[in-house]
């Protein structure tokens, strides 16, 4: 039933995509329910204060995640000053696969987060345009930056790796 429901979701993703361009991301960072991987409830209001805020939104079986996921791994020096939320549908067997596979260098860091969104609440109030989907939020929980395409991660590590 998860499967079913997650290809529906992926198509209207693309639909929306492809329809909608105008679909505007959040300016600021919304009020939300995720879970860490221990289940514990994470919100809004656990975010890393003081930081940019470094959200990624994707599917494990998602090939531009894998691409985007293993090139934020490979620049992560650049995102050391910044909190990184890594935000997924996905059951915890499959993020373990996907992040051991795609996104080693993360693991075990300090500022990197990995979330559950079991609510689906992130395409509600985040309002991303397809997988993966980035969002840079300064310390003011304002959008800096926005980006659906992996071929265009250089951005966020040039301003991640200006914050401080």
């Amino acid at each position: 039933m998860k499967f079913v429901f997650k290809m529906g979701l992926s198509l209207m993703l693309v639909l929306a995509g492809v329809s909608t361009k105008a679909q505007n991301p959040a300016q600021r960072v919304p009020d939300f329910n995720f879970f860490r991987l221990n289940k514990s409830l994470f919100t809004n209001k656990d975010l890393a204060p003081g930081k940019m805020l470094f959200f990624v939104f994707f599917d494990a079986d998602c090939d531009h995640c894998q691409h985007a996921m293993q090139y934020i791994s490979k620049h992560y020096n650049e995102f050391k000053k910044t909190a990184i939320y890594l935000i997924t549908l996905d059951s915890h067997e499959k993020i373990n696969g996907f992040m051991s596979k795609y996104g080693s260098g993360l693991l075990n860091k300090k500022n990197v987060t990995i979330l559950q969104d079991p609510q689906y609440e992130f395409i509600n109030k985040f309002k991303p345009r397809k997988y993966p989907s980035m969002f840079l939020y300064s310390t003011k929980r304002e959008l800096m930056m926005y980006e659906d395409d992996e071929k265009n991660l250089g951005g966020f590590v040039k301003k991640a790796g200006n914050s401080g």
